[in-house]
């Protein structure tokens, strides 16, 4: 009804139009209604906004860079014409004008959606497992381009990535094309969605379409908008939202219901599959066991679909014994006709609104299941329809009872059975989740507090919350590669470590985040002279002053002054002060000139990017600073080579067939034919030709 309405509409829309005497306004009116009319009408509908953009303060400014105020606004770009003396003459881009600029005033800016040429700029790296080969790395980025970055290394071979996105609630958490987005921004929520739509995008080439999970936290002001785009972007997936306390006491708010929960989307693709796992939260030792509604449920089964699962069951009116199962009725006999017992009801399924539905089983199982005290019943509600609820024992109980894991410990007056678990059961995972161990204050805030001494960063994750949702779908994925690129205080890559500690798995973590400072602090650093991109301004940022702080301190088990963490980690005898034997790289993302890394010219930039394509194995590995570049390198502490002058292509088969473990062989030739020559002549499972495969991957993504 709605799309004929909207037809109906756009009819009556055009038929107007026609009737405009002026053709060159009738003309630029129905263009424009066209172009309206070839936009999205259905599903979640919102602006695309101006493009992102990105500073990129390393770059220098020169002839014909884009470039913006490093005090204005980043969407307002410039072309420099012409630099003289340290003044860069400019033309703004949106209107031509003309206008003139200190260097040290602009930044170069990149527009999301140009083609870019990203390199890994080593930061820093911590290493307390020297003898493992498993390395997590933090990248600080835009984690738009960083997507894309990690797109080119690993597509199509994630197993899960978990984020935290900013919950734009109104408060000054986040930026949109380098400005902070509050309550008063009329266009917040549209300009929210039109950056995750960007990421929710490249994010979904990243992941394992046979066998993976994202897995998205939200609140209340955006878990609609976000659930209809997920379902958007990811039509083929299964999706599903978990509500989980995250505080106790709750978080107040003026004129509002105090926040104890948030939600969280596990949207699940392919083959994927969901852990049953001894948890504390749903053990079940101890308890009663679980008895279920014995009439059917779902519409589908009414009494005339299945007349054999149609009979009365005789109940006691004052015991609530089961005295007698009848026989099943012909579905045009009426209810009501059957033969009556006395002092009982003869009791049917029946919803509260007179539907006849079924009973679960058909009369012969009913009575085995009674004759052992595996059906009952409830209450007497002699003003419904059923009389009785009626109760009984699925075959999966019955069966723990056989095998003793539920113990029979004696019958109630009714005859029904009495029992309660003797061990914790396997069950799947609830939509509900109240853990103690995920509320972010006791296990989030205090934990960054025990780090640092202080509070560098609000609201971050209980550390088990996160573990917890990782855990489900990787405790049979000991190799898994995770991915968070919301990466905040750096939860995620703790809570991978703490797995591994936990199984001896080998999971692999990958941090995104920028290296933004807060709104409070950028007000002060400004006020104080301070700009974006200085040594000052860059180490208080979130990448530098909190996300690899806490990865060095985790992993070595320490706080920021050295001193050794105190306690355990719950439900574990891992010590905090032991830290996990792990590894970790932190690397900075910057662009290259396409020109030079066409010609070779900046290989040692590129270096840790095919340390990462190879599987980031081993340590980083590092070149000479101003010497020249080796013919080829062969390394299999890292399982990759790399030919880089194509002349030494002999001595450099020779040595690699003597060598063992390499997996990657990187061959750098601007010729296809010789590539195909080369490759065909060395026993190597996985070839790249340089730089074409490089160029060509992100000249394409362009067009994404």
């Amino acid at each position: 009804m709605l799309h004929l309405y909207l037809v109906g509409r756009m009819s009556t829309l055009n038929e107007l139009i026609e009737q405009i005497e002026n053709p060159d306004l009738r003309a630029r009116i129905q263009m424009e209604v066209s172009r309206l009319n070839k936009q999205k009408k259905f599903g979640l509908v919102f602006e695309e906004h101006l493009p992102e953009c990105t500073p990129l303060y390393e770059i220098p400014v020169k002839k014909g860079s884009t470039v913006a105020l490093k005090a204005g606004k980043v969407n307002e770009t410039y072309t420099v014409l012409c630099i003289d003396d340290g003044v860069a003459t400019c033309e703004r881009q949106d209107n031509h004008e003309r206008m003139q600029f200190q260097i040290d005033e602009l930044v170069c800016v990149a527009k999301f959606g140009e083609p870019i040429y990203p390199y890994l700029s080593p930061i820093d790296s911590v290493c307390n497992a020297p003898d493992s080969s498993l390395w997590h790395t933090l990248i600080e980025a835009d984690n738009f381009h960083a997507l894309q970055l990690l797109v080119y290394l690993y597509g199509g071979k994630v197993d899960c990535i978990y984020i935290d996105p900013p919950y734009n609630t109104g408060a000054t958490d986040w930026k949109y094309n380098n400005d902070y987005v509050d309550s008063n921004d009329a266009y917040r929520h549209s300009k929210w969605l039109s950056m995750m739509q960007k990421r929710l995008r490249l994010a979904k080439q990243l992941l394992n379409p046979n066998d993976s999970v994202l897995i998205v936290t939200i609140d209340e002001k955006e878990y609609l908008h976000l659930g209809c785009l997920l379902e958007e972007v990811f039509p083929e997936a299964n999706i599903q939202m978990v509500s989980s306390i995250i505080s106790q006491k709750g978080a107040a708010r003026t004129n509002e219901f105090s926040r104890v929960n948030e939600f969280i989307f596990f949207v699940m693709i392919g083959d994927y599959h969901l852990a049953a796992l001894d948890d504390a939260a749903y053990a079940m030792e101890g308890e009663s066991i679980h008895w279920q509604s014995f009439r059917r449920s779902s519409a589908s089964n009414i009494r005339t679909s299945r007349p054999s699962q149609f009979y009365p069951i005789y109940v006691n009116k004052k015991t609530r014994k089961i005295e007698e199962i009848g026989d099943p009725i012909p579905h045009t006999m009426n209810r009501f006709s059957v033969k009556q017992r006395a002092n009982c009801e003869a009791v049917f399924p029946v919803r509260d609104d007179g539907t006849e539905m079924l009973w679960g089983i058909v009369p012969e199982q009913c009575r085995a299941r009674a004759a052992k005290g595996y059906i009952k019943a409830g209450n007497y509600q002699p003003h419904k329809p059923q009389q009785f609820t009626i109760q009984y024992l699925m075959s999966g109980t019955i069966d723990d009872i056989n095998n003793g894991i539920i113990k029979v410990t004696g019958y109630a007056e009714d005859g029904s059975v009495l029992a309660e678990n003797l061990e914790t059961k396997k069950i799947s995972p609830r939509s509900q989740w109240d853990k103690k161990t995920h509320d972010a204050r006791d296990y989030g805030t205090k934990y960054l507090k025990n780090i640092f001494g202080d509070s560098r960063f609000n609201f971050p994750k209980s550390l088990y919350a996160v573990h917890d949702c990782i855990k489900y779908f990787t405790i049979n994925k000991p190799n898994a590669l995770i991915v968070d690129f919301f990466a905040g205080s750096g939860t995620t890559l703790h809570a991978v470590n703490l797995l591994n500690a936990e199984d001896g798995g080998s999971r692999r973590c990958i941090l995104v985040t920028n290296n933004e400072v807060s709104y409070e602090e950028a007000k002060i650093f400004k006020e104080a002279g301070i700009k974006p991109g200085t040594t000052e301004w860059n180490a208080r940022g979130i990448a530098r002053y909190v996300t690899w702080p806490r990865t060095v301190c985790s992993i070595e088990g320490r706080d920021i002054k050295g001193k050794p963490l105190e306690g355990l980690y719950v439900d574990t005898d891992i010590k905090i002060s032991s830290g996990f034997k792990a590894n970790a790289a932190f690397f900075h993302l910057g662009f290259l000139d396409k020109n030079a890394v066409a010609v070779g010219r900046q290989f040692k930039e590129l270096l840790p990017l095919l340390w990462m394509k190879a599987g980031a194995v081993g340590p980083c590995p590092k070149l000479a600073v101003n010497k020249p570049l080796p013919e080829y390198m062969i390394l299999p502490e890292n399982k990759f080579a790399v030919l880089i002058d194509e002349n030494a292509f002999h001595p450099f088969a020779k040595e690699l067939a003597k060598s063992s473990g390499i997996d990657v062989a990187y061959i750098v030739t601007d010729s296809e034919r010789g590539y195909r020559q080369m490759i065909s002549k060395l026993n190597i499972e996985t070839t790249y030709q340089l730089y074409r495969d490089y160029l060509d991957n992100f000249r394409i993504n362009k067009a994404r």
